[in-house]
């Protein structure tokens, strides 16, 4: 799914995030099999959490085109996992927190049952093996967090790892790719305060955040949402929508200042 994904994106960022019908589909119908058409493509994006819907009129809308970035809804996440590869390890912590306006609007945070757990990560985490028993299945978990998420934008500090990792955890247990928009809030700091170095430990420190305990799910997406509270104070004023945000994320120096001089 992440081929419609990112083709999809592109199609809608080119024409002002409106799709025709005959445009949707005509997309849509590459992704399709024996088995589905263009509409269960867009029932199956719904259900992996990208932000599409559809008007009245019949077109279709890439809702973070829209949305002013201030009222977008963001799922901040943070996992532990037992080793560093999804295909040979699995989550065994969830923490997530849910922002909306500036305010954190819901709360989520789990431990997965595991049988397997190396003494290092014990000693990185402090998670016990005895934590990790009768603690909901990776299915379950899973498909809690699924649920939790809804369309919001996934972050995460270095969200390539925990985004690629609970996509294959999804995929392995039949809940689909992840759809919702990716913003890590590495890149995001990276572009709008100056730090010496940007992981999250060293951040914690330097913006003065207050910590249970680093490398705790729950606590580390808290901390990550402060990492973001932060980078959200000094965005440029052409950052309006939520679009503009994840395209101000990534951004080189170049398309930043080209943006700066057209405002």
């Amino acid at each position: 799914m992440q081929k419609v994904f990112d083709e999809l994106t592109t199609a809608f960022r080119k024409h002002d995030g409106l799709l025709s019908e005959e445009q949707y589909k005509h997309i849509a119908i590459k992704y399709t099999t024996l088995l589905e058409d263009s509409d269960t493509i867009f029932i199956l994006l719904q259900a992996s959490g990208y932000p599409i819907e559809q008007e009245e009129d019949g077109r279709y809308r890439l809702e973070t085109y829209f949305t002013p970035y201030k009222e977008q809804r963001y799922c901040v996440i943070d996992i532990e996992t037992n080793g560093s590869k999804p295909g040979t390890s699995q989550v065994i912590e969830i923490g997530a927190v849910m922002l909306q306006n500036g305010k954190v609007v819901d709360r989520f945070e789990t431990f997965v049952e595991c049988a397997y757990l190396p003494e290092y990560i014990t000693k990185i985490t402090g998670i016990e093996p005895m934590d990790l028993i009768d603690a909901p299945t990776r299915k379950s978990a899973l498909t809690k967090l699924r649920h939790f998420m809804g369309n919001a934008i996934f972050v995460a500090h270095n969200a390539n790892f925990d985004y690629s990792f609970l996509n294959a955890s999804f995929d392995r247990f039949g809940l689909g790719g992840i759809g919702n928009p990716k913003l890590c809030t590495i890149d995001l700091a990276r572009r709008t305060f100056e730090s010496e170095r940007y992981g999250l430990a060293y951040l914690i420190d330097f913006l003065e955040i207050e910590t249970a305990t680093h490398h705790r799910a729950f606590s580390d997406a808290v901390c990550a949402a402060k990492v973001m509270e932060k980078s959200l104070e000094t965005l440029p004023e052409y950052v309006k929508s939520t679009d503009d945000l994840l395209r101000f994320s990534i951004s080189s120096k170049k398309e930043r200042r080209i943006k700066k001089e057209n405002v």
